[in-house]
């Protein structure tokens, strides 16, 4: 006797197959994004992503402008895109998200003498700067996409490094 062909059955198709997919990103943007999954700290991102970036900088030589800043440019731009797609996976700005603080806390070094005490104040003067948000930096903390992510911490970098420079002029420290 013969069996007749069977029709699919539609309830073993796998979900995934019959819904849109939810967005994702890629391991490699995981680990950008999140300043090396510093991101995923499940306390103080800002500030554990902010030490990744001070970690990095205490690498010998890696403060010379000709390394630092390319990379900064870099890290920028890379940082735009990849805290875009973050976003939507995270929604807007996600704490996930710490390659901001990785390049706040570069900027707030560049140019600067590399000592343990500047180091050190920097880190401290960018995480109250990063958490203050002085203006303009508010404005962008608040834009959507990758852009705002990035600009908030660009400028308190810009402003801990001013005020650093200023100390070190002035021979406070």
């Amino acid at each position: 006797m013969d069996h007749p062909t069977e029709s699919p059955n539609l309830n073993s198709i796998p979900a995934e197959t019959t819904s849109a997919a939810a967005p994702s990103v890629g391991f490699f943007t995981k680990a950008f994004a999140s300043g090396l999954f510093s991101g995923y700290s499940p306390v103080a991102s800002g500030t554990v992503g902010s030490a990744v970036g001070l970690a990095f900088y205490c690498i010998p030589g890696f403060e010379q402008a000709f390394v630092i800043l390319p990379l900064c440019i870099a890290v920028y731009f890379v940082g735009v895109k990849t805290a875009e797609a973050m976003e939507k996976v995270y929604g807007q700005d996600p704490s996930e998200v710490t390659i901001d603080e990785v390049l706040g806390m570069w900027i707030s070094l560049l140019f600067l003498p590399k000592t343990i005490m500047i180091a050190v104040i920097a880190f401290f003067v960018f995480r109250i700067l990063d958490i203050v948000k002085p203006y303009p930096a508010r404005r962008f903390d608040n834009t959507p996409g990758g852009s705002g992510v990035m600009l908030d911490d660009v400028i308190s970098g810009i402003y801990t490094n001013l005020l650093i420079q200023l100390a070190v002029l002035l021979k406070i420290i």
